[in-house]
């Protein structure tokens, strides 16, 4: 697929599908009452003190999120240890219902050391998952392919806490301005208009490098 593709199917997928007013939502999904005091989630890769930050803020059922994974994926490839790279769930609840449950599976993941690699199960079998009416069944079978031990699994993956990182990742996406997914934040601002392709999101990053030397 040539960049001038690429850059078109993303354009469309964005106007289309991945972009949503997010403003006054409520927390939401099994939350508990003191989800306003949980913290965000710190899943890094990369150097994580770097003076370079990339931050996604993405949801596992939007297309347009799927769309991206291969540019981002190859951004963490080549940038390694020059920058940090980090994902927070903003899951768009309103057009995409399997979403948080995409969210749930990811963190509880992460309670076992596997954030990243159920992101790519997540990601990589969307068509899968995303549609179903019912997921946990597929999303418990990504975990049991991620060799995690299920019953932890299943016990973070319904858990309160889990739901508060996620619905606090959210509050953090809003407060940088995110009203859609996927939104990505270069040195704590929000980048405006999203790199159609890996040529322009590498001169973004380039530049963040070379003003932070």
């Amino acid at each position: 697929m040539n960049k001038q593709f690429f850059a078109v199917i993303v354009v469309i997928i964005l106007a289309f599908v991945g972009v949503i007013a997010l403003t006054g939502k409520k927390d939401n999904n099994g939350g508990s009452g003191n989800s306003q005091a949980a913290q965000a989630s710190n899943h890094v890769v990369g150097k994580t003190d770097s003076k370079v930050s990339l931050v996604e803020y993405g949801d596992f059922q939007c297309p347009a999120c799927k769309s991206y994974y291969p540019l981002v994926k190859q951004i963490k490839e080549t940038y390694g240890d020059r920058i940090s790279f980090q994902f927070r769930n903003y899951p768009l609840t309103q057009i995409h219902p399997n979403a948080f449950l995409g969210s749930r599976a990811a963190e509880a993941a992460g309670k076992q050391g596997k954030f990243f690699e159920m992101h790519d199960l997540l990601y990589e079998n969307q068509d899968s998952w995303s549609s179903a009416s019912s997921p946990n069944s597929i999303l418990e079978g990504y975990a049991q392919q991620l060799s995690l031990n299920m019953d932890q699994f299943k016990t973070d993956f319904s858990s309160a806490a889990v739901a508060d990182t996620i619905n606090a990742d959210t509050r953090a996406g809003q407060a940088l301005g995110a009203n859609s997914t996927p939104t990505f934040v270069l040195n704590g601002k929000k980048i405006d208009k999203n790199p159609t392709n890996i040529d322009d999101f590498n001169k973004l990053i380039d530049e963040a490098l070379a003003q932070n030397q």
